[in-house]
């Protein structure tokens, strides 16, 4: 039987945080991230924080991310 998305114990909650902290193993950066499910979030987009000082935040759901490191 094939596992869904929304059933594999793996991933991660999207948008049920609101920091997350990133390394660079994580970019290019995008919310949801590929560990986060994906079937009851909003559409990807790819975060560009290199070029905002290592911080930024999703236009989306408000989840601030920070690249340590």
């Amino acid at each position: 039987m094939h596992e869904t998305d929304a059933q594999d114990p793996q991933l991660i909650q999207p948008n049920a945080e609101n920091h997350y902290q990133v390394t660079r193993a994580d970019l290019p950066l995008s919310c949801p991230m590929p560990g986060m499910h994906r079937w009851n979030s909003h559409p990807r987009v790819f975060l560009p924080i290199e070029a905002a000082g290592g911080s930024i935040k999703c236009p989306y759901c408000s989840a601030t991310y920070e690249l340590r490191g």
